[in-house]
């Protein structure tokens, strides 16, 4: 099967699989501060966006603090997202964000509604706007992924 045939056949299980992943990781720390510094610290091992990415049309729109957001079409038909913000607590969700879509095809980031940081319970210490910032998010990765579809 063509790598394109084989990722439309496991639409909807990357994701599923990738948030069973997560759990696994995060819901065994039951302090969520801690969830949030795990995830902080995760980020920090990503590479930076380069300076040439870091430019007005990649803003994410909705969000107090800078934030950009990148999306590269892979030869599979996947979406790899890349993110970066000048806060690291606003990086860490961020990219953790971006990661968690990454690797999915467009068709199957465009029809979700997984909030990854809802199921793993760390939006209930985030003020409103940095949720609201998080919503933007999510919203500019489907808007970029329905860009994609064929």
């Amino acid at each position: 099967m063509p790598p394109v045939a084989a990722r439309a056949a496991l639409s909807g299980v990357i994701l599923a699989a990738k948030l069973s992943a997560l759990a696994d990781d995060f819901t065994p720390i039951d302090d969520l501060q801690e969830r949030l510094t795990l995830l902080v610290d995760r980020a920090r091992r990503a590479p930076p966006l380069p300076a040439a990415d870091r430019i007005e049309g990649h803003r994410v729109l909705g969000c107090i603090s800078a934030v950009w957001l990148t999306a590269e079409l892979r030869p599979d038909g996947s979406l790899t997202f890349h993110a970066d913000a000048d806060s690291p607590l606003v990086r860490g969700l961020v990219v953790g964000v971006a990661d968690f879509f990454s690797g999915a095809t467009p068709a199957e980031i465009a029809a979700s509604d997984t909030d990854p940081l809802a199921t793993l319970e760390l939006l209930a210490n985030l003020s409103p706007t940095r949720r609201n910032g998080l919503t933007a998010v999510r919203q500019r990765i489907r808007t970029l992924a329905q860009s994609h579809l064929a």
